[in-house]
């Protein structure tokens, strides 16, 4: 799972790195992006960790903004 990968890089705590796992997925499933090695699944765990690290920790928030950022610059296309 992309997240995985980038969260071994940084400074997390376990319940971060569950958190973010699970903001990660509530994403992809918002989004419609099924197959983990999809481009747009490493973005979407991109963007989560950068959003987390900078600004938020709020498990809605986080969520909310990654797919705010994302469709914004127009890295994803939202099926919601």
């Amino acid at each position: 799972m992309a997240i995985y990968r980038l969260l071994r890089r940084g400074v997390f705590e376990p319940d971060d790195v569950r958190l973010l796992a699970t903001v990660y997925e509530k994403v992809l499933g918002t989004v419609g992006v099924v197959d983990r090695k999809d481009p747009r699944a490493e973005l979407i765990a991109k963007k989560v960790v950068q959003l987390a690290q900078a600004v938020e920790r709020d498990p809605e928030c986080l969520k909310d903004l990654a797919i705010e950022e994302l469709q914004q610059s127009r890295d994803i296309a939202s099926n919601s």
